[in-house]
């Protein structure tokens, strides 16, 4: 029997980044370097030197209708995160859950299983936490009631394919109305789900559009660190 997979720690940072002591000792003064950032003008300076990412006017989102974005994936994954399709923000940017206003990824953090809030754009460090991102329908819309049910029973199967490939320890479908209507469930609630996904656990979190006015993201938050919590407590179980 093949040991017992562990699960990555989401809090640990990504694979194979090692981390030095910090010595608290203060260094010589750099001779080159500017009088320090002190005072109210501190913040503006600090944010004018950060990147701005980019933002896809009209014409780019109009353009980004039906288009497919690739899946965040990696080997042993923890956490497979299941969105209903992206957005056109999403579809122009290339990131998920990127529309300014969506609360994934604050919630993600609020959950714990990131050390800090993630920007969209660095979404491919999730596998180094153990966590990945896929949608049960690939093409992108304005908004996920545009769907029809016929293409979110074809997207759960296409999800189902996809999480026996792949094989995460847990799969957790962001929205419960797609998920009712694509695995034919029309009585699911949120949290765990009585039935496993091709081998993988199976849980159902909110959907954290901004649209989505049910949950704020204090509930939100509390909503991803119940399925935290359960990961932590569930290991994987050995295979073979």
């Amino acid at each position: 029997m093949t040991p017992a997979r562990q699960p990555a720690d989401p809090t640990a940072g990504p694979a194979g980044r090692s981390r030095e002591p910090t010595d608290p000792r203060p260094g010589p003064a750099d001779p080159t370097a500017g009088p320090a950032e002190t005072g109210p003008t501190a913040g503006a300076v600090r944010r004018a030197r950060e990147p701005v990412a980019w933002r896809p006017d009209r014409a780019a989102l109009a353009a980004a209708a039906d288009r497919t974005i690739p899946d965040v994936l990696g080997p042993g994954l923890t956490v497979l995160f299941v969105g209903i399709n992206p957005g056109l923000w999403s579809a122009a940017t290339g990131w998920h859950f990127a529309r300014p206003g969506n609360r994934f990824w604050p919630a993600l953090h609020r959950g714990g299983f990131t050390p800090r809030q993630l920007h969209p754009s660095e979404q491919d460090t999730l596998p180094g936490y153990g966590l990945g991102i896929t949608n049960m329908v690939a093409r992108a819309s304005a908004r996920a009631d545009e769907l029809t049910p016929a293409e979110l029973v074809a997207g759960a199967r296409t999800l189902t394919d996809k999480v026996a490939r792949h094989r995460p320890a847990w799969v957790a479908v962001v929205g419960v109305t797609a998920y009712r209507i694509g695995f034919a469930r029309p009585k699911a609630g949120f949290g765990p789900q009585p039935e496993p996904l091709a081998g993988a656990r199976l849980w159902v979190l909110p959907n954290p559009s901004g649209l989505n006015a049910h949950f704020t993201p204090r509930t939100l938050g509390a909503a991803f660190g119940e399925l935290r919590a359960a990961v932590a407590g569930h290991p994987p179980q050995a295979v073979g």
